[in-house]
C-alpha cells in the first residue's frame, strides 16, 4: 500500500469490540493501516462492548490482541500511536436510552463516522434505533454489516429494512472477506487486461470450472450458529457465489462500485434454479463422522460437544451450477466446499477444451487440455498448466505437460500479502464501495440458495456421511464422474 493518509478523519466505533472478530481481524486489520499511514492522524476507534472496563483494559486487550494475530513483530512507535486512538464504551446494545453515553465519547464535529456491526444480525436493527434515538447519524455516515444477513431471503429483506430505515444503500457496506483477498482481486486483472484470456474465458473455449473451498477445522465451538446455519448458508450463499460471479459476470464500464456490483448481479440472476425437480442430480450434502486429521483422531459433527446428535445440518456441499446466458451457455461450475477436509486450501480451476486435433501423437498420444488454477489460499497465486517441448536434439520432438507459476510470495518477495480485512476497512474509510456487497445481490443469492435448501428440506433425506480427513462423500465424486471428469486434488 502506498503511504497517504485517508480523504477524512473518521470515528470507527465496532460494536461486538472484545469479540472474536475484532480481536483476530479488525484491529490487526487497523493496525496495519496505521503502520502504512493510512488512517487520518485525527481519527479514533471506539471499542462498544457489553463488559464494564477501564480504558486501560481495553488498551491491554487490543495490545494483546496484536501480539497474537499480527505475524510481523509490533512497531513500538506504530502501536503507541495506535494506542492512543482507542476509546471504550460500556453499552448493552439492545437498551435504547443507554446510547447516549455513547454520544458522551463522540466527537460532535465534522468527522464521518464508521459503524462497524460486529455482532449477531439479529440485534442490527436494535443498534441503529439507538443511535437515530441519541442523534448520531448523519448523511455522512456509513455502517458495515457482518455476514450472514438473514438466514433465507425473508429474514435478509427484515434486517436490510431494519437498517435501511436510518441508512441510506450508498451509506452501508455489506461485507464479504472474500472480496478482499488479493487472488479474488486479481480476477478482475486477470481477465480483464490480459487479451490471452479476455478473448477465451466463454463457453467456446472453457470446458468446465471447479471452485473448491476446504477448511481443516470443525465448528471450533460455534455450534448454536453452524447447527442453524449450515454449510449451504454459511459459505455457499455468500463466499462462493462472489467467486463465482466475479468469475463470470460481463466486463463492467469501469471499476465504479455501480458497474462491478449491476454486473455481479446479472451472473447470480442467470444461475439456473436448482429445486425439487432436479435437486438430487445437481447437490450433494454431507456430514463429516470421526476421522482422522493430521494423524490425530477428531470426532465426528454429532460427536462434537453440545452437539444435537439428531442434527441433518450439512458439513459439505457440492453443487453443479450453469448459469444460462450467451457466455456460458453448457459450461458446468462445480462448487464445493466442506468441514474436516484434509487441508486448508481454497482455489479456482479453469478447464479449457482439449485440442481439436493432435499432430503430436508420437510423442503424447492424448495433449493433455490447458489448465489456468487461481490459488485462494493457503499460497496465493496463479498457476497455467500448458504443453511445452523438451530440449534436446533427437530427431523426434518430445513434449511435456509445464507449468507457469507465479506465486505473490516468491513473485513479490518485497511486498506483505495484505489481509482481506485490511483492504476492506482501508475502502470504507475511504467510501469505496466497489468490493462490498449490494443488497439486490443478497436478495439474489439467498433466492437461488432457498430453492435449494426448499428442496433438501422436502425431501427430508440425512446428509450423506464423510469421515474427517477425507475429501467428502463418495456421491461427490459421482456428481462430476457423471460428466466424466474428476475433482482436482
Amino acid at each position: 500500500m502506498n503511504k497517504v493518509d485517508c480523504q477524512s478523519a473518521s470515528e470507527i466505533v465496532i460494536f461486538g469490540a472484545l469479540g472474536d472478530l475484532s480481536r483476530r481481524k479488525l484491529l490487526p486489520a487497523l493496525y496495519q493501516l496505521e503502520v502504512c499511514g493510512l488512517i487520518n492522524s485525527q481519527s479514533r476507534i471506539v471499542g462498544v462492548a457489553r463488559v464494564q472496563q477501564t480504558i486501560e483494559q481495553f488498551q491491554e486487550v487490543v495490545l494483546e490482541s496484536l501480539k497474537l494475530f499480527v505475524k510481523e513483530p509490533l512497531n513500538d512507535e506504530v502501536l503507541a500511536k495506535f494506542i492512543q486512538r482507542l476509546v471504550y464504551q460500556q453499552l448493552d446494545m439492545k437498551e435504547f436510552n443507554a446510547y447516549e453515553l455513547l454520544a458522551t465519547n463522540l466527537s460532535q464535529g465534522n468527522s464521518t463516522r464508521v459503524y462497524y456491526f460486529s455482532t449477531p444480525p439479529v440485534i442490527y436493527g436494535d443498534i441503529c434505533d439507538g443511535l437515530n434515538h441519541a442523534g448520531l447519524i448523519t448523511d455522512e455516515d456509513r455502517v458495515v454489516m457482518e455476514k450472514p444477513i438473514g438466514h433465507c431471503l425473508e429474514s435478509s429483506k427484515v434486517i436490510n429494512n431494519q437498517v435501511a430505515r436510518f441508512f441510506k444503500e450508498k451509506q452501508i457496506y455489506r461485507i464479504d472477506h472474500y472480496l478482499g483477498k488479493e487472488t479474488v482481486l486479481n480476477l478482475l486483472v486477470l481477465r480483464f487486461a490480459n487479451a490471452l484470456f479476455t478473448t477465451n474465458w466463454d463457453r467456446n473455449s472453457i470446458d468446465h470450472v471447479q471452485i473448491t473451498v476446504a477448511e481443516s477445522v470443525g465448528i471450533e465451538g460455534r455450534w448454536g450458529f453452524y447447527d442453524e446455519a449450515g454449510q449451504m448458508r454459511d459459505m455457499i450463499q455468500n463466499h462462493l457465489l462472489q467467486i463465482l460471479s466475479l468469475l463470470t459476470m460481463e466486463p463492467p464500464a469501469d471499476l465504479s462500485a455501480e458497474s462491478v456490483r449491476a454486473e455481479k448481479l446479472k451472473a447470480v440472476k442467470a444461475l439456473c434454479p436448482i429445486d425439487r425437480t432436479n435437486v438430487k442430480e445437481k447437490t450433494v450434502r454431507g456430514q463429516y463422522s470421526d476421522g482422522f486429521l493430521n494423524g490425530l483422531a477428531v470426532p465426528g459433527y454429532l460427536n462434537e460437544e453440545g452437539a444435537n446428535t439428531n442434527s441433518k445440518t450439512e458439513t459439505f456441499v457440492a453443487i453443479k451450477a450453469e448459469i444460462d446466458n450467451w457466455r456460458w451457455s453448457g459450461v458446468p461450475f462445480y462448487l464445493r466446499t466442506g468441514k474436516r477436509m484434509p487441508v486448508k486450501h481454497s482455489e479456482i480451476v479453469v478447464h479449457f477444451k482439449e485440442q481439436p486435433h493432435n499432430i503430436f501423437k508420437e510423442s503424447y498420444s492424448d495433449l493433455p487440455a490447458n489448465k489456468l488454477t487461481i490459488r485462494l489460499q493457503p499460497d496465493e497465486g496463479v498457476e497455467l498448466q500448458m504443453m511445452n517441448k523438451i530440449p534436446g536434439i533427437a530427431s523426434q520432438m518430445h513434449i511435456q505437460e509445464n507449468k507457469l507459476d507465479l506465486s505473490f510470495s516468491e513473485t513479490y518477495q518485497d511486498q506483505r500479502v495484505i489481509d482481506a480485512y485490511e483492504r476492506l476497512m482501508l475502502e470504507v474509510l475511504n467510501g469505496n464501495q466497489s468490493l462490498f456487497v449490494s443488497r439486490d445481490e443478497v436478495e439474489a443469492a439467498w433466492t437461488w440458495a432457498d430453492s435449494i435448501i426448499d428442496a433438501w428440506q422436502s425431501t427430508n433425506e440425512t446428509p450423506k456421511p464423510y469421515a474427517a480427513g477425507s475429501w467428502g462423500p463418495v456421491s461427490s465424486i459421482s456428481l462430476i464422474a457423471r460428466d466424466d471428469r474428476q475433482w482436482v486434488e
